[in-house]
């Protein structure tokens, strides 16, 4: 069944809808990617080890990003959507078997063309959105830069290194620039405020899982218990859980993200783009935990090793920071409107008040 799309927030429709099941398989999927990604960096828990996961984690995350920043703008739940939904879902499990080479392999080339289709329908996705009167100016833009962005991602699968490479950081350059320089359309269309949030939410604490996952692994390598390696192992789960506590309890980040005016929405792309090094730092802090955990009671780690691991840690806390200065700004503004609204209704009230008290009296007489 086909049907036109529509504006999720237009007429207050499925105004703080709940993530749907699809929605939720999808972001497993993705987590699952960085997960295989991840098998490279618990080889080579080293800087450059770090430089090529890292690398590959934005891609990923980015491709992430580009379907649930549509998903929760438009209703979009018919049979060429899921379609289209399945598809960048195997395309992001074929990204992730192509990512376990070097990056000057066949395997990234690989990876290129995978990546440059998910981003083909991504922009299909915007073309079929482009009928929407008051969404146009943002689904044409949006459209023609996924396009130019695949057809440079494709040409690099077609080129050696190290032109691949140049061509890799011209794509994400135009990836990155398009939201920032289609700040007014966003501001117009904007996203689901309680929606968007829940997503990341959901992002996060999988992640969070895979970590924990981590975890375990590493106390699997242990033959014999001691108290160094128990307490590793319970020092490891319990820095996840502070993790887990501060996202959720202390900052919120999943609290509902509100958009009316330009300001709100570069308040918002800071929110957004924050997560970027706390799920980075999740991810790798979680193998250097499982590395502190299985080498426990046969050798220390690396002096690298352990930099990367305090890093991974350094880029969750100051990301929480961060999303956490954005949550108080907007209630900053949100009491600011309040008062001026107050301060606006005030006059009228008053003047409704003394118009009633100059015809109490000339209504007794």
């Amino acid at each position: 069944m086909i049907t036109p799309l529509r504006l999720r927030t237009e007429h207050g429709m499925e105004a703080g809808r709940r993530v749907t099941w699809l929605e939720l398989f999808f972001d497993l999927v993705f987590v699952a990617a960085v997960a295989q990604v991840g098998t490279h960096l618990r080889d080579d828990y080293s800087v450059a080890g770090l430089l090529r996961f890292s690398l590959l984690f934005v891609l990923i995350w980015w491709a992430w990003l580009g379907h649930t920043s549509f998903s929760t703008r438009f209703d979009t739940d018919d049979l060429v959507q899921r379609a289209l939904t399945w598809l960048q879902m195997f395309l992001v499990a074929v990204m992730a078997i192509n990512a376990t080479g070097a990056l000057d392999s066949r395997d990234s080339a690989g990876f290129a063309a995978a990546y440059s289709l998910m981003r083909l329908v991504l922009a299909v996705q915007y073309v079929r959105a482009r009928r929407i009167r008051r969404a146009r100016a943002l689904t044409v833009r949006y459209a023609a830069s996924c396009a130019v962005a695949a057809a440079l991602w494709l040409t690099s699968a077609l080129v050696p290194p190290p032109i691949r490479f140049w061509l890799w950081a011209l794509a994400l350059v135009i990836d990155v620039a398009t939201p920032v320089f289609t700040t007014r359309h966003l501001a117009s269309v904007p996203h689901d405020a309680a929606h968007l949030p829940e997503r990341y939410g959901l992002f996060s604490i999988i992640l969070m899982g895979e970590s924990m996952v981590a975890v375990m692994t590493g106390m699997e390598h242990q033959e014999y218990w001691s108290v160094r390696a128990a307490g590793s192992a319970m020092l490891g789960m319990a820095l996840i859980v502070v993790i887990w506590w501060c996202y959720f309890d202390v900052v919120d980040a999943s609290g509902e993200q509100m958009v009316r005016s330009t300001r709100d929405v570069v308040r918002f792309h800071v929110w957004s783009y924050a997560h970027l090094p706390l799920y980075l730092g999740i991810a790798v802090a979680g193998v250097g935990l499982e590395h502190v955990i299985a080498k426990a009671t046969k050798e220390p780690l690396h002096t690298d090793e352990i930099a990367i691991l305090a890093v991974s840690f350094g880029a969750v806390m100051t990301s929480m920071l961060l999303i956490a200065a954005t949550k108080r700004g907007a209630s900053a503004r949100g009491r600011q409107e309040d008062r001026q609204a107050a301060r606006a209704s005030t006059p009228e009230r008053h003047g409704r008040h003394s118009r009633h008290q100059s015809r109490t009296p000339a209504a007794t007489v």
